[in-house]
């Protein structure tokens, strides 16, 4: 039995009278819908484009392009799940990629310590996020559309509005280039956060007192959690990912201009959103989320091949988001 599971009241009450057990399956139904709908989708794709969907390029796009897509999802993710929403880490992820670039390119900073500069900032950004939105009690979609604001000026003044090219090859032979299996191996950096926080989120007092926080924070204040700080740590671990998401970015293209990150957040929450709606439905999870980062990469790949336009994808992210936040509002009330 998980950690979490001590505090979900829902399960531990008797099942209402259901010929066969319906409830359970009903229960199970919620938690498999996405793998299953992941599942058709590729199937559906595979059938329609069999000679380019199933290539081992194709496998290996998917997972490997999206893992910038992957890092953001679970950076997103912690902030949402202690109950907040932060909207500036499309612009921290580009600070970050932008500063790699330009310290590396620029002014010859070694790559590895251009990297680590790059995710201190990050954690000052995130840092500055708990600030502003924990310390001075104001409300986080407004005020992190405000510092993404910021972080994005930033980014603009610093490249110069230039796309910086030229980045150290080594980066991206530890990114893109190294290989596992045919599949990049920022994929397998992906999974082993998102298992981190998962494990986190399950099975330490952490990820209860962070459930506890997201799901009534009076409720928390009441039970003796400290609220504020479990927020405070929420928003500067997302920093410190988002900026993880920028340098993969940037190991990705060996470049990094003044947007490079940002066009990765309405799938970000689109994927968190969706992962709310399977694993364990009606919460934030990290299994969930990764789950939903295949189902969009599958989705956007599989629309690419078929020669569908620009805005298909577009029309495809929004779709989703809209879903999945009415999905998961849904489950969260029931």
């Amino acid at each position: 039995m998980s950690a979490t599971d001590t505090v979900e009241t829902k399960d531990t009450r008797p099942a209402p009278p259901a010929a066969g057990g319906g409830s359970v399956r009903g229960r199970w139904g919620e938690k498999a819908a996405l793998p299953v709908a992941w599942l058709v989708l590729f199937v559906v794709f595979a059938a329609l484009a069999p000679g380019t969907f199933l290539s081992m390029g194709n496998i290996s796009n998917i997972l490997g392009s999206q893992s910038i897509l992957f890092m953001l999802a679970l950076a997103a993710l912690l902030p949402s799940r202690s109950g907040d929403l932060d909207l500036s880490l499309g612009s921290i992820g580009g600070l970050a990629a932008i500063l790699v670039a330009v310290l590396n390119v620029n002014h010859g900073v070694p790559i590895a310590l251009a990297c680590l500069i790059a995710v201190v900032v990050g954690a000052l950004c995130g840092a500055f996020n708990g600030l502003v939105v924990v310390k001075f009690k104001t409300e986080p979609f407004i005020m992190t559309l405000g510092t993404g604001t910021l972080f994005g000026g930033l980014v603009f003044w610093i490249a110069n509005s230039t796309t910086v090219v030229g980045v150290d090859r080594g980066l991206s032979m530890w990114t893109y280039l190294r290989q596992i299996g045919g599949i990049p191996v920022q994929f397998f950096y992906c999974l082993l956060v998102m298992l981190a926080i998962w494990y986190v989120m399950n099975y330490t007092p952490l990820g209860v007192r962070n459930l506890f926080v997201g799901q009534s924070r009076e409720v928390a204040v009441l039970s003796g959690i400290n609220a504020d700080r479990i927020r405070f740590g929420a928003f500067v671990l997302a920093g410190v990912i988002a900026a993880l998401a920028g340098v993969l970015y940037v190991g990705t293209t060996g470049s990094a201009g003044p947007t490079s990150v940002e066009t990765f957040l309405l799938p970000a929450y689109a994927a968190v959103f969706l992962g709310a709606t399977t694993i364990q439905p009606g919460r934030f999870n990290a299994l969930g989320t990764g789950v939903a980062v295949l189902f969009l990469a599958t989705g956007t790949a599989g629309l690419q091949l078929l020669g569908a336009q620009d805005f298909a994808q577009q029309l495809f992210y929004g779709g989703a988001l809209v879903l999945a936040v009415a999905i998961s509002r849904y489950l969260r009330r029931n």
